[in-house]
């Protein structure tokens, strides 16, 4: 975690992407663009983020012999967030802190919008009763051909959702794209460049974010 506090606000960075991207390794250089600048920040993920979101993390992804409904999802993953935000997000935003979050609400857009086809509708309510307005102040989308990303992610345990079928992750990865159209605060990376590559654009949309926030 970085040295200094900055003044009033934090800044909320958010990463996203489906399984495979690299997003793990690309917060590692979100985070380390923030120490080079002194900035004090709190990395975390989502679902999760503290105990109780935790454990409604391990039962989103835990594989169960009966159908799991892509409302179930919704609410599940909602009732995490909503722990997350008044537990850790928002007090560490109001004392100047920076969060870093391993995805937030567009991979619930992207993941049970898109993916199960859960009405869009539903999710934006949600999203207002529980965010209450609060929105990542920058998003970096790692976007990647589905096949690509699964061929990354062979020979590793999986859990529920990443056992989900090819046209699951491609109709995920459709909905990430029409939020990336949809929100100036979602940059697109490709993914499926050299791993240099796509870090030195990570790096780069971070420093210049930093420049823009007087960081």
């Amino acid at each position: 975690m970085g040295a200094a506090h900055s003044k009033g606000r934090g800044r909320f960075i958010t990463l996203e992407g489906s399984e495979g991207t690299g997003k793990s390794t690309n917060v590692s250089v979100i985070c380390r663009c923030l120490d080079e600048a002194g900035i004090s920040y709190y990395q975390t993920r989502e679902p999760g983020g503290t105990p109780l979101a935790e454990a409604l993390r391990g039962n989103l992804l835990q594989r169960w012999a009966e159908p799991v409904d892509g409302l179930t999802e919704l609410l599940i993953v909602f009732a995490a967030r909503n722990q997350h935000l008044c537990n850790e997000i928002r007090p560490r935003l109001a004392s100047g802190q920076w969060v870093v979050c391993d995805r937030f609400t567009d991979a619930t857009f992207a993941y049970q919008g898109a993916g199960r086809g859960v009405e869009e509708g539903s999710i934006s309510q949600l999203e207002e009763w529980v965010q209450q307005g609060l929105q990542p102040d920058l998003t970096i989308y790692l976007d990647m051909d589905p096949e690509l990303a699964e061929q990354r992610l062979a020979g590793r345990m999986k859990d529920r959702l990443e056992l989900e079928q090819k046209q699951f992750f491609a109709a995920v990865r459709r909905g990430y794209q029409r939020r990336a159209q949809q929100h100036k605060r979602m940059h697109t990376v490709d993914a499926a460049q050299p791993l240099a590559q796509v870090q030195q654009q990570v790096a780069a949309l971070v420093q210049d974010f930093i420049q823009r926030s007087g960081g």
